[in-house]
Formats: C-alpha cells, structure tokens, sequence
C-alpha cells in the first residue's frame, strides 16, 4: 500500500498544493494580464508591478521579464526564501509580508497583482484597502479567486481538502465562507477605493487532465517541473465563473 504522501505549503519537500495552483494558473493569470495591460495602454517598461500572494515567485519573474520593475511579497518566510532560491537574477525584490498589512510605501505601483489571498484571507477589505493604498492614480489592481457555489465547494472543500485520492492542501486551507462571488467582492472593492471594470471565468480545458496530473504528483510519478504541460487552463471572458475567476479595477484616487 503506497504510503499517504507528505503534505505541507511552502515546501520543497512535500506535495505543495500552493505551488500546484500557482504553476496550474500561471498561463490564464499572464493572459489574462496582457489583456489588462492592453486595455489599459500600461507598457511593463517603466512601470513597477507588486504581485501580493506570490508565494515562489513564478508570476513576480514573468512580470519582471516582461519589463516591470517587481516586488514580490507573501507572508510565508519559507515561501520567500523558496522564491530566492529559485530566482534566476531578473532583479525581482521579495518581502515577506501579510496582504492585510503591507509594509510598503503607497502609490507606488502601476499594477497590484492579487494571487492565492482573497480566497483565504478573513479580511478581504483590509487587503484591498492596502492594495489601493500603494496603487498609483489610475494604477490597476488585477486578482484572481474562487466564487462561492456548489461545485467549488465540492472542489476546493472536498477534493482539494479532504478526498485522499486527491487532497493537495492542509485541511482547513479553504472555508466557504472566504469563498466569495463577484459581486461581493465588486463590493468590497469599491469601498475600497477601487473601482471593478472587468470578470473572466477559467477553467481547465479538460478536468481529467488536471485530476491525473495532480494525482502523479501525489503518488511521485511527476514532479513539480513536470505538471505545467499538463495543465490546460482557458479564460471564458463571457462565461459564468462556477469555480474560479479573474477580474481587474482601477484606482478611484
């Protein structure tokens, strides 16, 4: 009987589910953004980019190959120093922060990027009341989340949680209660300061292919480096978010 496999976040050593989602979304977050930055005219070049819930740096790299000067925070010192060790010298500064309470000077961004929080957090204001903070007048606040329904209950309570042919996340990671619909947070948003422009449903193109990679990943037969050409996730800008979604807001000031 093969043994129940080692899970923990911000591991090397273990199946870490944090870094499964993150590489999982990596793709549909950066198309996602080069539709915002194209909407907006934003040019990476000149323009300083923070990514809140960066986790091992994936997303904060990208950004900083495209150009942006980047500050990559999470409130996890072992995800921090994960993400130096992994750095591949594109000039990305990490901190080790909590989103609720960021220590960096306001407006001082032209793009906020939101990952692996909102979803979390018990106090999604606080975060973005901070990302509005350091935003720039008119900078742009991009996130993704998990809506609250039946199937992603089903998906992030059960199966990422609790189903042992499929958990990949410490119980009592994801509560329904922080799962939120888009128009709570549209709310939260605006009181806030910021002011949503924009929703995009994702999904992965074939689930069966996202349940077999991350159960090779749970029984060792793939590793990390392996699960990102598995993983085939597309934007349905006009679809109903039943599990996840994007979306992105300016800045009111």
């Amino acid at each position: 009987m093969t043994a129940a496999p080692h899970i923990a976040l911000d591991s090397a050593s273990a199946v870490d589910g944090r870094h499964i989602r993150a590489m999982a979304f990596q793709s549909v977050r950066l198309e996602y953004l080069q539709h915002v930055l194209s909407e907006l005219s934003l040019a990476a070049a000149g323009s300083r980019a923070l990514v809140i819930g960066s986790g091992r740096g994936l997303l904060a790299r990208r950004l900083a190959q495209l150009g942006f000067e980047v500050v990559a925070a999470d409130p996890s010192p072992a995800a921090t120093a994960l993400a130096l060790d992994a750095d591949d010298g594109v000039g990305v500064t990490y901190l080790t922060t909590p989103a609720e309470e960021l220590d960096l000077p306001g407006d001082s961004f032209d793009l906020v990027y939101c990952a692996d929080t909102l979803e979390i957090t018990e106090r999604p204001d606080a975060v973005l009341a901070q990302a509005a903070r350091v935003l720039r007048p008119s900078g742009a606040f991009v996130y993704d989340t998990v809506n609250r329904t039946p199937v992603s209950r089903l998906i992030y309570l059960v199966a990422f949680q609790a189903f042992p042919g499929t958990r990949i996340m410490p119980r009592g990671r994801y509560a329904a209660h922080r799962l939120r619909r888009p128009a709570e947070l549209a709310g939260s948003l605006d009181r806030a300061g910021l002011s949503a422009r924009d929703v995009s449903a994702f999904k992965p193109r074939d689930v069966r292919s996202l349940v077999r990679a991350t159960r090779g990943r749970r029984r060792g037969t793939l590793t990390d480096e392996q699960l990102p050409e598995l993983f085939d996730m597309v934007l349905e800008p006009e679809g109903n978010p039943v599990v996840t979604y994007l979306g992105y807001a300016l800045s009111q000031a």
